[in-house]
């Protein structure tokens, strides 16, 4: 009998002797094949790193300093004003794609970073995502944005997974912790992304949920149950930038930012990026070329992806400089088109008005406002060029109106009859209003009006005039908005003198470049833009207050 044992468990320990023994030998076959294949992998790896081309030119050519961002001073203090003080603000960044915005916001970091009282330390990181890429999951199974927690059933056979736990992952909210969150194209943000984002700014921490914990399950680790019951930190501060318009911007995320608005580059800013870029080539630019490429392009990575291309085709044919051909080589492959460039409207003619407007991106433009004034018995009058009726109001209910510039003509025909007694029933009027551009409302009221008094009695307006504001009814000339890109807009095409309402003057009374009008009524506007022998005796205006376009800055 002792026998039969001593052989049962002689047995019994080599067939368990002899499957552990396989699972060893299993294992260490596994491992190493497993070693082996990450040998191959690295391998490839190395392989794959060696290998580097030159660095891009839009990489070699992108800022390093604040003076290396053409164009955006204005934009950069006011950045530099919410991010590097004792209280750094949440902001938003407007403006056209290739001005600067994203290098802007790391350059301001980096500033805030060297501030004593600036509350980013010097390790501050600078996290940036783009919104367009963030997707958006309704099981919350992976979020880069705010986190995730991946459940036990997602995890697979780890450690976590087998145990049944559930593990938060942080998102790049929590990655910018103490430092700077850029969210690019803000605009582009998934409704319900923006309303956890919102949630993360106002704890600044995340909160996690998950039907896998469990408060009272002592197998948790201790570093999971904090999470879960304090949260991850999140106090960062977040900078949006976005192409789009602010009305296009949630009001949700507005009322939480200081906006900042980033203007188009002009002519001049982009031939400076131009002949930068050229030079880094090694290839310059010639003065005419680097014209031709300011005429095609709107902003700086356009500017520098032609001389690129442009650079490439140089030294294909033995160049050593860009010229004009080689740019309109370029202009014809990638099919570029003319950028809109202010300018102003025939000088001389009566009826003919240059007015002022905004539209897009901050951006001020000249139209060419024109009024015939046939005399007639009927008094017909005939607006052309804009739109009759506008849409406004909320996303779920919309307001149709009457366009703001034809009830601006309107007025402007009440106001000339009341104040100035001129009676447009005797004329036929046709007045023109460009539709190819943007009529910027009521505060194209001035222009309408002189264009209508410059018809009637056949007097032109002195050369190189732009006019803006609003008419009232009693012939007052009330403030407009965008001064400041308006009169920008006017110096680049060649104006000499601007007439302003006088509510606005002392916002542009460091504005160099014109020798501006400040008027208080239609009386002082006609007095200053015709000539003193040309003016109507009936209208009777006093004597206007010249600013001088001359003044210092502060």
């Amino acid at each position: 009998m002792s026998e039969i044992l001593f052989f049962l468990q002689s047995a019994v320990c080599i067939i368990v002797g002899a499957y552990f023994l396989g699972r060893m030998l299993g294992k260490r076959a596994v491992k190493r094949r497993i070693q082996k294949e990450s040998n191959v992998q690295l391998s490839r790896l190395r392989k794959l790193r060696s290998v580097m081309l030159t660095k891009p030119l839009s990489e070699k050519v992108r800022p390093r300093r604040f003076d290396d961002i053409v164009g955006q001073q204005i934009g950069i203090r006011a950045l530099r004003a919410a991010l590097c003080g004792e209280n750094p603000q949440h902001v938003l960044i407007y403006g056209p794609p290739g001005v600067g915005k994203t290098c802007a916001a790391r350059l301001v970091l980096d500033d805030a970073r060297q501030k004593e009282a600036s509350p980013f330390r010097h390790d501050a990181r600078f996290i940036e995502v783009d919104a367009t890429c963030v997707r958006f999951d309704e099981r919350s199974i992976a979020d880069p944005l705010i986190g995730s927690v991946h459940d036990p059933i997602y995890q697979g056979a780890g450690a976590f997974g087998m145990a049944g736990i559930p593990r938060p992952k942080a998102g790049a909210v929590t990655k910018a912790h103490g430092g700077v969150l850029f969210l690019d194209e803000i605009g582009e943000l998934h409704g319900t992304h923006i309303n956890r984002l919102l949630k993360v700014l106002e704890d600044r921490r995340v909160f996690f949920e998950s039907a896998y914990y469990y408060r009272d399950d002592k197998s948790v680790p201790a570093y999971i149950h904090d999470i879960f019951q304090k949260g991850l930190p999140a106090d960062f501060r977040l900078v949006g930038a976005t192409t789009k318009s602010p009305r296009d911007i949630p009001a949700a995320i507005r009322s939480r930012c200081v906006e900042v608005f980033f203007r188009p580059l002009l002519s001049s800013e982009i031939r400076r990026i131009a002949i930068n870029a050229a030079g880094i080539t090694g290839t310059p630019l010639t003065e005419s070329a680097s014209a031709l490429v300011a005429k095609y392009t709107d902003n700086g990575r356009e500017a520098v992806n032609m001389v690129q291309m442009a650079s490439g085709v140089a030294k294909e044919n033995g160049g050593e400089a860009i010229f004009c051909r080689h740019i309109r080589w370029v202009v014809e492959a990638g099919r570029y088109n003319k950028r809109f460039q202010p300018q102003l409207g025939r000088h001389g003619r009566p009826g003919c008005v240059n007015g002022l407007a905004v539209y897009g991106a901050q951006l001020g433009i000249v139209i060419e406002i024109e009024c015939v004034a046939i005399p007639s018995d009927h008094g017909e009058i005939t607006i052309t060029g804009l739109i009759d009726e506008e849409e406004m109001g909320a996303p779920h209910r919309r307001y149709r109106r009457k366009s703001a510039a034809r009830g601006s003509v309107e007025s402007v025909l009440t106001a000339l009859r009341a104040q100035l007694h001129i009676d447009p029933a005797s004329f036929d009027l046709h007045i023109h209003l460009p539709g190819s551009l943007p009529v910027d409302g009521p505060s194209a009221g001035l222009a309408i009006a002189l264009a209508v008094y410059s018809a009637i009695h056949q007097r032109p307006l002195i050369s190189n005039c732009v006019v803006s504001g609003e008419v009232s009814l009693s012939g007052d000339v009330r403030a407009v908005g965008g001064l400041l890109q308006k009169l920008a807009a006017a110096r680049q095409a060649g104006a000499k003198t601007a007439v302003i309402p006088q509510a606005n003057s002392a916002d542009v009374s460091n504005f160099n470049g014109l020798d501006i009008i400040a008027v208080s009524n239609i009386g002082e506007a006609i007095r200053a833009c015709f000539a003193s022998e040309n003016a109507d005796s009936s209208a009777n205006p006093p004597d206007t207050e010249v600013l001088s376009a001359q003044r210092a800055d502060d």
